[in-house]
């Protein structure tokens, strides 16, 4: 199958299990792959027969920075089910979600969530 990856998009959000991080809030990382059928859009080099990246970035950016969620494996479901309710042609899709700077007394680059998810 054919991809789309959309790598490092960057957020203002509010997620987080502690109060502080919902009210003061912190950067995040979407990546995306979705794997769909990419000839037709080569072959005919027409934007209508692939996913606009960009409209794909307008429709998580609203999820990340208006919504709330506790855990970014929340945050992520929700992103992944949007896509996949919004593009018909995206077969299955992975999302990565970082969180930076998470609140722990340690120093490393993140965590991230990975989910995979298929349409059913």
């Amino acid at each position: 199958m054919d991809k789309i990856i959309i790598r490092g998009m960057e957020y203002y959000g509010y997620h987080g299990v502690f109060a502080e991080e919902r009210k003061l809030g912190q950067r995040f990382y979407i990546d995306l792959e979705l794997e769909l059928d990419l000839r037709a859009a080569g072959e005919r080099d027409d934007l209508n027969q692939t996913v606009n990246y960009a409209e794909v970035h307008e429709l998580v950016k609203p999820i990340v920075e208006k919504e709330s969620f506790q855990l970014i494996e929340a945050l992520g479901e929700r992103i992944a089910s949007s896509l996949l309710d919004n593009y018909t042609s995206v077969n299955a899709l992975t999302v990565r979600v970082t969180k930076p700077h998470p609140p722990f007394d340690i120093h490393f680059q993140g965590v991230t969530v990975e989910l995979y998810r298929t349409r059913k």
